[in-house]
């Protein structure tokens, strides 16, 4: 569990983050979960989007895809959510205590 201040930080890191997952008509669908999990092959922090005729909200599609690629939500603005789960071995981003 993310604490407000490890969260604050991870916003921060966002910011400069283009969404490389998009969430269309078909919602979080087993394709979009498989593309989050490559993403995160290579980098600890995922931003998406949801698109607006998408069917589920962006709080939805964040919460689904976390619990399938076994992330955490950091935040969701807008038709905007960030992702975060650390590489195994070797984390990049070292969150404040």
């Amino acid at each position: 569990m993310l604490t407000s201040k490890q969260r604050s930080y991870l916003i921060g890191l966002s910011h400069e983050l283009d969404p490389v997952v998009q969430i269309g008509k078909n919602g979080v669908s087993p394709e979009t979960a498989v593309s989050t999990e490559e993403a995160f092959n290579t980098r600890e922090l995922v931003k998406g989007a949801v698109m607006k005729m998408a069917p589920v909200t962006p709080r939805e599609a964040a919460e689904t895809l976390a619990g399938r690629t076994r992330s955490q939500v950091v935040i969701v603005i807008g038709r905007k959510f960030v992702l975060y789960r650390p590489f195994k071995e070797d984390p990049k981003i070292i969150l404040p205590k």
